[in-house]
């Protein structure tokens, strides 16, 4: 097969992030193939600002700030035991994976 295979991690918590990273080379150094990363991604960052009352304290605001974590994988020279290691692989619900073939 010889194929590259790019996954891309992205969470709102780092540390599930870099477990799954963790997780995913573990699992396909063991079948033999060749893995680059995790790379980490620039964090995006989001702020939102919410009045805290409607009308009587209109300049009171409160601010919250949502993060956004992310890695990439690369995985070369692959063949049909890392693809079956990659499928059968669980990771945390709070990981959103983006696999590229």
């Amino acid at each position: 097969m010889s194929q590259k295979i790019r996954i891309k991690l992205k969470s709102y918590d780092h540390n599930l992030v870099d477990k799954s990273a963790e997780k995913i080379v573990k699992t396909v150094r063991m079948t033999g193939a060749v893995v680059s990363g995790p790379i980490p991604l620039p964090m995006q960052r989001k702020i939102f600002t919410v009045n805290r009352s409607t009308f009587v304290n209109k300049k009171s605001r409160e601010q919250f700030r949502l993060d956004s974590y992310k890695r990439l994988l690369d995985i070369y020279s692959t063949n049909a035991k890392t693809i079956d290691a990659l499928m059968k692989l669980e990771l945390p619900s709070g990981v959103q994976v983006e696999i590229k073939v």
